[in-house]
């Protein structure tokens, strides 16, 4: 009887999970891994998408749009990080991210599309996905998608200040924003994006404020 009882826990124990430290590691968790995956590709598309809009709105001397794209981009990088972090800990391979074509138009085109991807990242996306790995209870996981979502929300707040600028009057809010410089911070740990420091701690993960990092212009 004894003997049965130690190789059904031993059983239970391999099959779902192990602690080392603070960190999970799962062995089957298909929802949370499928999420992952999803989010991972999600991310990196975001962060290289960014950053054709970034290298158009130089190219048509918009460099202070040029800035916040790439502000973007980096936030997105870190979350695809995080994503990739967690696959690795679960024991999933991850080789790249796959390739996806970034259609880039014109600046007030992309400004446009950044606004519709966001609000749709905020209102839709993150919440169902964050539903859909609850019932996993990989806390660190939901954790990590909670802040990027959260921080998707910062982004919608950045560039729906500009979302009028996409109509028409196109020209005059550009001239606007070019004539007022500004400064991204980004959280290296979750992707917050601010344009000011916070003076204790992030407002997303609490993490200390040291860990945002000034995004350096490139032009």
């Amino acid at each position: 009887m004894i003997r049965k009882r130690t190789a059904l826990l031993l059983g239970i124990l391999s099959i779902l999970l192990f602690v080392r430290g603070d960190v999970v590691l799962a062995v089957d968790f298909p929802q949370t891994i499928d999420v992952l995956k999803a989010l991972y590709n999600d991310e990196m598309s975001g962060y290289i998408t960014y950053r054709k809009f970034a290298g158009k709105a130089a190219s048509e001397n918009y460099h202070q749009i040029a800035y916040l794209f790439a502000s973007l981009a980096a936030s997105e990088f870190i979350h695809a990080g995080n994503f990739k972090k967690h696959l690795t800990e679960l024991g999933v391979e991850v080789n790249g991210a796959e390739k996806q074509d970034v259609a880039v138009s014109d600046t007030k085109k992309n400004l446009k599309y950044a606004v519709e991807n966001e609000l749709n990242d905020i209102d839709r996306k993150y919440p169902a996905l964050i539903e859909k790995i609850n019932s996993e209870g990989l806390e660190p996981v939901i954790r990590n998608l909670t802040y990027s979502w959260q921080s998707e929300k910062q982004h919608r707040d950045i560039i729906v200040k500009i979302q009028s600028g996409t109509g028409m009057f196109f020209w005059a809010l550009s001239k606007k924003i070019e004539g007022t410089p500004v400064q991204f911070f980004v959280c290296d740990k979750c992707g917050s994006t601010l344009n000011e420091l916070p003076h204790d701690t992030c407002p997303i993960c609490r993490g200390d404020a040291s860990k945002y990092k000034l995004v350096e212009k490139t032009d």
